[in-house]
């Protein structure tokens, strides 16, 4: 079969690989019918060191069961299924407690002999905890919505409700990328009466707005930050979601949070070290939360939505590839020449 996989900063090579087999009685395969590039993925295509291996990538993919093992007990042949972008047990403590990403026997797909969901097929450990099967039929039309629970729904989501967002709420979000306007979009589901979306790519931030942000602001650094204040009063918004994970963003959401408010982080934070003393967060009393989203532990309840139509996040996707077009997807997001790239195998 064919996959993705990348072998440097900047260098991602389609290329034929083995057809995955069950290996283990818990595990399915997956025949992958969307798949996506993450923003999260241009990380490494920015870092990555040359290796002679390649990194499978993709971790967030919807398709039908093809095969199950012997210990599978809740999916079947023909089965439709959503991947989370994690893969997790379903038992264990952490699971248990909604927090798969942390499971006891879990991992992430491109890592310890698991292929990547950028590809036409994949092996998928601890099936019965990881996949969530869509009852059947399912109109194609609903792919693309539908393969945002795999991550950026759900991430936003994360983001909303570890900083507790709720009913009369003034949040900003930080980030006009797809996990940014997805936070919007919870941050609107969840009640927030004002949400101030921080970004400058107007095709994105008009969609922001299409999801519920109340005011747009497009300037960056101090300037974003005094603009922020003065929309609220000086005070600064009680609930800031972050969604980019560098620290200009970071150094943003210290900016903006009013005293005794919460920032959530949710972009994948690319440096270890962040002001968090008396200035920054202490003194005002400022929560700071956040993390890799277990979206298994939401797909269920943002589901049925999606299926009726109520919500749209499918709209984050504003380009459509094959698998071979994959490397220039990657150049079309980090160009933002794109939002979105979906991958049709």
């Amino acid at each position: 079969m064919r996959a993705t996989f990348m072998y440097g900063a900047g260098d991602v090579r389609i290329e034929e690989t083995p057809d995955p087999a069950i290996r283990q009685p818990t595990d399915a395969v997956v025949r992958v019918l969307r798949a996506c590039i993450c923003g999260s993925d241009l990380h490494p295509y920015h870092s990555l060191p040359s290796a002679p291996e390649g990194r499978p990538m993709g971790h967030e993919f919807i398709g039908v069961v093809e095969e199950v093992g012997s210990d599978v007990a809740t999916l079947r042949r023909g089965d439709f299924v959503i991947a989370p972008f994690a893969w997790s047990d379903g038992t264990c403590e952490f699971c248990r407690e909604g927090l798969q990403t942390s499971c006891l026997h879990g991992g992430f797909w491109g890592g310890n002999g698991i292929g990547g969901g950028q590809a036409e097929a994949v092996r998928v450990p601890l099936a019965d905890g990881t996949l969530v099967k869509v009852p059947e039929p399912v109109d194609e039309a609903l792919y693309p919505a539908l393969l945002t629970l795999s991550d950026v729904y759900g991430t936003g989501h994360h983001a909303a409700i570890r900083a507790g967002v709720t009913s009369g709420d003034t949040v900003a979000v930080i980030g006009d990328g797809a996990v940014g306007l997805m936070a919007v979009l919870s941050a609107k589901q969840l009640g927030a009466e004002r949400i101030i979306l921080m970004g400058r790519h107007t095709v994105r931030t008009d969609l922001g707005v299409e999801f519920g942000a109340t005011d747009v602001v497009a300037e960056r650094g101090e300037e974003g930050i005094a603009k922020v204040r003065e929309l609220t009063g000086g005070r600064g918004a009680a609930k800031v979601l972050e969604a980019v994970g560098h620290m200009p963003a970071y150094e943003q959401a210290v900016g903006i949070v009013r005293p005794g408010g919460v920032i959530s982080r949710v972009g994948v934070p690319q440096y270890d070290d962040a002001a968090v003393g008396f200035a920054s967060l202490f003194g005002p009393n400022v929560t700071l939360t956040g993390g890799p989203a277990p979206v298994r532990a939401y797909i269920e309840e943002l589901l049925p939505a999606v299926l009726d139509g109520t919500v749209q996040p499918g709209k984050v996707f504003d380009r459509t590839v094959g698998l071979d077009e994959v490397p220039e997807g990657y150049k079309a997001m980090d160009a933002r020449e794109a939002l979105k790239v979906l991958v049709r195998p």
